[in-house]
């Protein structure tokens, strides 16, 4: 089943063409990949198919989108702002209540922050913050992930890890990765991007190192 579908297009940042498709769908059960250098398109095509269906996607953009000032609890809690009224918001902002805040212990616990929950944002490193951004959107709990880099700065040892356990919670993920071998062990489905057009869309087993090779000189 079709989940999220764009038709050929041709995005333009002023008069000039930043990304061209020839068309693009991704299928309700599909791990994708984009790959591709810097400046080639990929935080482009996942902001057009994050504005498909936004209030059905966990999204964890590049930038992060983190509010500095308040808590790890609040930023995480954020994911859930569709969940509850304005009234429960407001007084969970001023003293969380308990069944919030050991769902949201629970869930930073595999990402190693349980203990940061009341640690302002401002004061997390870079790689903390990267795992903060992730658990706001686990806590969404939407059947579709899409993800920007959303292992940068996390230890390299870590990081396949805690990408394979986003993975894994939802049925749907387009992320956009640099390191090709891990797209390959952890996702069905590569796309290759270069200057705003795409190389190849190939399932993970059939890209070659020539492709990459083509992708990234």
């Amino acid at each position: 089943m079709t989940l999220l579908a764009l038709p050929a297009t041709e995005i333009l940042r002023g008069n000039k063409p930043i990304l061209t498709l020839p068309g693009l769908t991704i299928a309700s059960g599909e791990r994708v990949a984009l790959l591709g250098p810097s400046g080639a398109g990929k935080s482009t095509l996942l902001d057009a198919l994050y504005r498909l269906r936004p209030r059905e996607i966990a999204w964890c953009p590049q930038q992060l989108g983190l509010v500095e000032p308040l808590s790890l609890f609040h930023n995480v809690y954020i994911g859930a702002l569709a969940r509850h009224s304005l009234p429960y918001h407001l007084v969970n902002l001023a003293r969380p209540w308990p069944n919030r805040y050991r769902e949201i212990q629970e869930l930073m616990t595999p990402l190693g922050l349980a203990d940061r929950l009341e640690s302002r944002v401002v004061h997390l490193s870079g790689g903390q913050r990267q795992r903060t951004a992730l658990g706001r959107a686990l806590y969404r709990q939407q059947p579709t992930f899409l993800g920007d880099e959303p292992i940068t700065g996390i230890d390299p040892v870590q990081g396949p890890d805690i990408l394979r356990r986003v993975l894994e919670a939802h049925t749907t993920s387009v992320v956009a990765l640099h390191d090709a071998e891990l797209a390959r062990t952890c996702c069905h489905r590569l796309i290759g991007l270069k200057a705003g057009r795409m190389l190849f869309d190939k399932a993970a087993g059939d890209v070659t190192d020539g492709d990459l090779n083509r992708l990234y000189r």
